[in-house]
């Protein structure tokens, strides 16, 4: 049956069958919808696979560590409702005290016209999982360990339709290898925040082998909604973009103050002041925990078993140590209860 394409004027009408062979060639996730006549398209023929169009207006947030407190209190600043979930209520009310701390702070500096109550009570907590039946997009934020990541969406997809986004914060494992434990991996993508999140505006979005193009689109859409920008990762790889490079650079790091070449404080004070940033390596490894960082670093290890990105020794011996950084007042640096930094 011959079918028209439609690109805002009215084109000659091609074989159905000439339009599959050619789109095949050009996409790997694509369904057709039958067309009835071949007169002028009202509707796109061609469907991509994964979620439809969508508008987030609530969104449920599985674990809420660092990251996950990050992406619930951007989201709320944003004016959409998050439900934010973990496993008891002590870890809930932890970090609903610390997304509040944080929201005062950007208040105090002009940075957001809404008042904190107005903002805080965009967000919910909940010790269950229940919420994912009834939210547009479900964001895992747990340990980077690729077993606990499976066993999460495992639950989550028997409780979310079929047009919900699910997208994994994984700062290393491969977004096929998670999706390999669901039915719908054409909804799954990757949506790899930065820390500090509310500070940093660059997010990876990244499409795994049998991520929907729709969804792969739909998680761009996300990123610019919440004020920040996408950085599209085309094809699926350990450590994705960003992390790659800046893994080696991190990792050198750790190596020059293991070797006695450096004081943390002066490869920090020096990368910042020669190379603009606002973090230096081993202070931003504090915040996001060694432990983390380590898991990162041997999920692309051990995905590649490329030499450069072994972890280093003195990483692995500050984990075993119990020297996780800021949450345990101890890592590249002391810290004191409330997080400030030990002076020397």
């Amino acid at each position: 049956m011959p079918i028209t394409l439609f690109h805002g004027r009215q084109d000659d009408v091609v074989p159905l069958e000439k339009v599959r062979a050619i789109a095949e060639q050009l996409f790997m996730n694509l369904e057709f919808n039958a067309v009835e006549d071949d007169h002028f398209l009202h509707n796109n023929f061609i469907k991509l696979k994964g979620v439809a169009e969508m508008n987030f207006k609530k969104i449920l947030v599985i674990g809420s560590g660092t990251m996950g407190t990050g992406i619930a209190q951007v989201c709320a600043q944003k004016g959409i409702s998050v439900v934010l979930s973990d496993v008891s209520r002590e870890i809930l009310d932890r970090a609903v005290n610390n997304i509040r701390w944080s929201v005062g702070k950007f208040i105090e500096k002009g940075k957001l016209q809404e008042d904190r109550e107005t903002i805080m009570s965009r967000i919910r907590t909940s010790t269950g999982l229940e919420a994912a039946a009834e939210v547009d997009l479900v964001i895992e934020a747990v340990f980077e360990k690729i077993e606990i990541k499976q066993e999460v969406f495992k639950k989550i997809e028997a409780l979310v339709s079929d047009k919900t986004l699910l997208a994994s914060n994984t700062s290393a494992i491969p977004i096929s290898d998670i999706a390999a434990a669901v039915r719908r991996p054409e909804n799954l993508i990757g949506l790899h925040f930065f820390n500090p999140v509310p500070m940093m505006d660059a997010v990876e979005v990244i499409k795994g082998i049998a991520s929907g193009e729709k969804s792969f689109q739909a998680g761009a859409e996300f990123i610019r909604l919440i004020g920040k920008e996408p950085i599209m990762v085309q094809r699926d790889i350990a450590g994705f973009i960003l992390n790659r490079i800046n893994m080696l650079a991190n990792m050198e790091a750790m190596r020059l103050v293991g070797q006695g070449v450096a004081s943390p404080e002066d490869i920090d004070k020096g990368m910042c002041l020669a190379f603009g940033r606002k973090m230096g390596p081993l202070e931003t490894s504090d915040l996001v925990g060694l432990d983390v960082q380590l898991m990162a670093y041997t999920n692309v290890y051990e995905d590649e078993k490329d030499s450069r990105f072994y972890p280093p020794p003195i990483l692995k011996r500050k984990v075993l140590a119990g020297h996780l950084g800021r949450k345990t007042g101890k890592g590249w640096y002391e810290y004191n209860p409330d997080g400030s930094r030990k002076k020397e």
